[in-house]
């Protein structure tokens, strides 16, 4: 196998997963024109944003086993073509029904994509191959939200709502079409492929034991990904009003947060930084949700973009620290339902928006979210604490 052929199938993978986050988060941008064409309330449109996380569920779980069980290739193709569908059928059908039934098909398609997939990435390259896939995930779930908000803006009224929709489809299956071609994308021997019937019963016990340290490990993490992510693009966005009303608004919010993301990944890979970084992300989450309290009671932009750097940092350091948690503590033969797991944790964060909006009335924002600050504070003590113990026990 040369080295050109395995590059070029590590980066159909990357576009794989690249595709998987556009797919899933190209709505954020969409929100205020399905609001607007139909008439939707902001409870309804964020309950669509965060419907998507159910979705995910039994895609990142189930996908991840059985992408451990049958190979990565057939659960990441699959999940991209799954994920395809869902955006057609919002395309297809725009009335609250079917956004609610598509975004839940988005999910069970990205939920299969990004777990398999990002185990893929990991069998390919290792350590260097979960990280990249992290970031690449980040990119897309930046780049659909800008792309789609900005054809949306500029597009003929007839289209705006129905052409970004059609471009995700599009690249969806145009990388399925050039990743499922023979010999597109190689398969490692001997890291995945293994029959758990086979594996001795002391040794398993071990892997269990392995999984529940990178479980212990990387959740604490997970929890501050999409919290840090949804905060400003779904919640905060929304409040700038005025002049600044438009898909452009979410969609600008989402880019520069998930940007920052993705730049903080890359210093983070290329500097070195150790575990002590996801301490560092999610001190910047508290401190992010601290700024966005004053944000959602001034609807501030300077501020917004604040807050969006701050959790935008937040959620690339912490998604970084979790995702080498898995690949350096999960065995192998485990790697795809592990990373399944903690994904799942990181999507958590997608109902924060229902439940700010749900609060806002008899509570406010400000309580809730200095409450998020407060968990992301304790969260990094739980990590300093962790990496002290291993330290010491090391």
């Amino acid at each position: 196998m040369t080295t050109t052929h395995r590059r070029d199938g590590f980066a159909l993978v990357v576009l794989l997963l690249l595709a998987a986050g556009w797919a899933a988060n190209h709505f954020a941008a969409m929100i205020p024109v399905v609001r607007d064409r139909e008439d939707l309330s902001a409870t309804a449109l964020a309950g669509a944003f965060g419907i998507y996380a159910v979705g995910l569920l039994p895609g990142l779980l189930g996908g991840g086993g059985l992408s451990d069980r049958v190979g990565r290739r057939p659960v990441v193709l699959a999940g991209s073509l799954v994920a395809a569908s869902g955006n057609l059928l919002m395309l297809l059908w725009h009335p609250v029904a079917g956004i609610y039934s598509g975004r839940l098909v988005v999910g069970v398609g990205v939920g299969l994509a990004m777990g398999a997939g990002t185990a893929w990435a990991g069998d390919l390259r290792g350590r260097r191959g979960t990280t990249v896939a992290g970031a690449v995930l980040t990119a897309g779930f930046g780049g659909g939200p800008l792309v789609s908000g900005l054809v949306a803006q500029f597009s003929p009224d007839e289209v705006a709502l129905g052409l970004p929709f059609a471009l995700t489809v599009a690249l969806s299956l145009s990388v399925v079409v050039a990743a499922a071609r023979p010999g597109a994308v190689r398969t490692p021997v001997g890291r995945r492929q293994v029959d758990p019937a086979a594996t001795p019963a002391p040794a398993e016990r071990s892997d269990h034991r392995r999984v529940g340290a990178a479980l212990a490990r990387s959740v604490p993490m997970a929890l501050w990904v999409f919290s840090s992510v949804t905060v400003p693009v779904v919640v905060l966005a929304g409040r700038v009003g005025g002049e600044h009303a438009g898909p452009w608004v979410p969609g600008v919010a989402s880019a520069v947060t998930l940007g920052i993301g993705v730049a903080a990944q890359v210093v983070a890979r290329r500097a070195g930084w150790g575990p002590r970084s996801g301490v560092a992300g999610a001190l910047l989450a508290a401190a992010g949700f601290v700024v966005a309290a004053v944000v959602d009671a001034t609807a501030d932009v300077a501020l917004l973009g604040v807050s969006a750097v701050a959790l935008g940092s937040a959620y690339g350091l912490c998604l970084r620290a979790g995702l080498v948690d898995v690949d350096e503590l999960a065995p192998t033969t485990h790697r795809g339902i592990t990373i399944g797991v903690f994904y799942v944790a990181t999507y958590l964060g997608f109902a924060v928006p229902t439940v700010l909006e749900a609060l806002r009335s008899p509570v406010g924002t400000l309580v809730p979210l200095l409450v998020l600050a407060a968990g992301a504070l304790v969260a990094a003590a739980v990590r300093a604490a962790q990496l002290r113990r291993d330290t010491v026990t090391g």
